[in-house]
């Protein structure tokens, strides 16, 4: 469980004033004390209930450096990423591209989707299978692509 692992890496970030790396561990713990305590929140998260908080603070952290990106704020810009690569090491390996292609169009040929009627289909399998191991966007992307 990440959550475990946490605390232990705070503890040796501090030690190493490793700032960058503290600061990705502090707001994983943030994210997942307050899934822990929102309200009808379980009292022990499963692994994948944390996975999905990670992917959620590495998305929230690709749109701000977008933003900061588009304002010339290399500063803030350089901080959210910093952030995205700490908060990543915690993540699973994300596949690459053609293997997700591939699991995508198993899906399509197993559900007999034929047309972008059917993507809803699609991409409920296509999440449950590839949840954690790619971004959404991507799925739905190929998806689209495949049955256009």
């Amino acid at each position: 469980m990440i959550s475990e692992n946490i605390d232990q890496e705070i503890k040796q970030a501090m030690l190493a004033k490793d700032q960058v790396k503290l600061r990705g561990l502090r707001a994983i713990k943030a994210a997942i004390l307050l899934a822990k305590t929102e309200k009808g929140g379980a009292e022990d998260l499963t692994e994948d209930a944390e996975i999905k908080i990670l992917q959620k603070l590495v998305k929230q952290r690709k749109e701000s450096a977008d933003i900061y990106k588009n304002q010339g704020r290399e500063d803030l810009l350089q901080v959210e990423q910093e952030e995205i690569e700490v908060i990543s090491q915690y993540l699973p390996k994300q596949l690459e591209r053609s293997d997700i292609e591939e699991i995508i169009q198993k899906i399509i040929i197993q559900t007999g989707a034929t047309n972008i009627k059917d993507m809803g289909k699609v991409m409920g399998l296509a999440n449950k299978e590839l949840a954690g191991k790619a971004e959404g966007k991507l799925i739905g992307e190929i998806v689209k692509s495949r049955l256009s």
